[in-house]
C-alpha cells in the first residue's frame, strides 16, 4: 500500500492576518453581538470559566470536610465556609450585574448593584435549605444502587450528585432571574458530566440518577420526589409544542413530560412532550412515549425474540 502524503497546510503571512483580523471585527459589528447595542457599548458577558469556578466553591462550602480543601477540621470549618462564601458570592454578584445590564441595557449602575445584590442574597439565604435537599439526594444515591459503599463514595464521586449539585444552585437563580448565568451554571455541569439539566426544570426532593451520561431533562419538565433515573434518559420537548412561551406571548407553556412520585425510568427511554408518567410507574429500557402512564402501571418494549442460529455459516472476511 502507498503511503498518504501529508496534507500541505497554508501559510498564513503576518501581513493576512491583518486582513482576517480586520475581517473578524467587521463580522463582529454586523451581527452586534447577539444584541444590536452589545458591540459598540463593549458589554461583557458572564464568564463560563468565572461561574464554574465559583460553583467549585460553592459546593465546597456546602461539603467543606468532603470538597474542601484536606487542611480542614470540624474545628475551623466553620470560619473557611464564612469566607469562602463571602468571597464567593461577591464574584457571583459581579456576574449577576453583567447579565442585569444585558437584560436592562440602559439601566444605571446603583440600581444594576441594587438588583444583583437582591438577588444573592436570597440565593445566599437558601444555602441551608439546598444543603438539605442535596443531603436527601445523596442518601437516595446511597439507597438506590447497590455498589455504593457510603455515602461519602456517593458525594465524592458520582457524576449524577455533581449535576444535582449544579442544578439545585441553578434553579433557585433562575428561579431568582439571574437565567443567564443559572445558564451557563447549567452547561458547566453538562460538560463535566454529560447530563443536561435545563435550570428550569422543576426536580423534588430525594432524586436519584443511576451513572447518568446522556441524560436530557428539558425547560418546563416537572419531577416528583424518590425519582429514579438511569442513563441515557430523555425528557424531551414535543415536535409539536416545542415553540417557547415568548413565541406564543403566555407566561408558561408545558413542553416536556411530568414524572410523579416514586417513578423509575430506565435507560434510554424517551419521553416526549408535555405528558404525565404516575406515581409508581415504571417505564422500561429504549421506550418511546408520548401519551400519559396512569399511575402504578408499566411500560415496556415487546420482548426480543430468542433464535436459533441458521446452517448458514458466517462469512469470514480476510484481509
Amino acid at each position: 500500500m502507498t503511503e498518504a502524503k501529508p496534507i500541505e497546510q497554508p501559510t498564513v503571512l503576518p501581513r493576512d492576518l491583518n486582513v482576517i483580523v480586520e475581517g473578524l471585527r467587521r463580522a463582529r459589528l454586523d451581527s452586534g453581538g447577539g444584541h444590536p447595542n452589545h458591540a459598540e457599548r463593549g458589554v461583557r458577558f458572564p464568564s463560563r470559566q468565572a461561574l464554574a469556578r465559583i460553583l467549585r466553591e460553592l459546593g465546597a462550602a456546602l461539603f467543606p470536610l468532603r470538597l474542601g480543601p484536606p487542611e480542614l477540621t470540624p474545628g475551623n470549618e466553620n470560619r473557611w465556609v464564612e469566607e469562602t462564601l463571602e468571597a464567593t458570592l461577591a464574584q457571583l454578584t459581579a456576574q449577576i450585574a453583567l447579565e442585569i445590564r444585558i437584560v436592562h441595557p440602559w439601566i444605571d449602575s446603583v440600581e444594576e448593584g441594587e438588583r444583583a445584590d437582591r438577588i444573592v442574597g436570597s440565593f445566599a439565604a437558601a444555602l441551608p435549605s439546598l444543603r438539605r435537599a442535596l443531603a436527601q439526594d445523596i442518601a437516595a444515591g446511597y439507597a438506590d444502587d447497590p455498589a455504593a459503599r457510603s455515602v461519602d463514595e456517593v458525594l465524592l464521586s458520582y457524576p449524577s450528585v455533581a449535576a444535582i449539585i449544579h442544578h439545585r444552585l441553578a434553579h433557585r437563580l433562575h428561579a431568582l432571574g439571574a437565567e443567564l448565568v443559572a445558564r451557563v451554571i447549567a452547561e458547566v455541569a453538562h460538560g463535566e458530566t454529560g447530563i443536561d439539566i435545563h435550570p428550569g426544570a422543576l426536580i423534588g426532593s430525594s432524586f436519584f440518577i443511576d451513572h447518568g451520561t446522556g441524560i436530557v431533562i428539558g425547560e418546563t419538565a416537572v419531577i416528583g420526589d424518590r425519582v429514579r433515573m438511569y442513563q441515557g434518559v430523555t425528557l424531551g420537548g414535543e415536535p409539536s409544542v416545542t415553540g417557547t412561551a415568548r413565541d406564543v406571548g403566555e407566561a408558561f407553556v408545558r413542553r416536556h413530560p411530568t414524572i410523579e412520585d416514586d417513578v423509575v425510568i430506565f435507560p434510554g427511554a424517551v419521553l416526549l412532550g408535555p405528558i404525565t408518567i404516575g406515581a409508581r410507574s415504571r417505564i422500561g429500557g429504549n421506550v418511546w412515549l408520548r401519551s400519559d402512564v396512569p399511575a402504578d402501571h408499566v411500560v415496556e418494549v415487546p420482548e426480543p425474540r430468542i433464535l436459533p442460529r441458521t446452517s448458514v455459516e458466517l462469512l469470514e472476511y480476510k484481509d
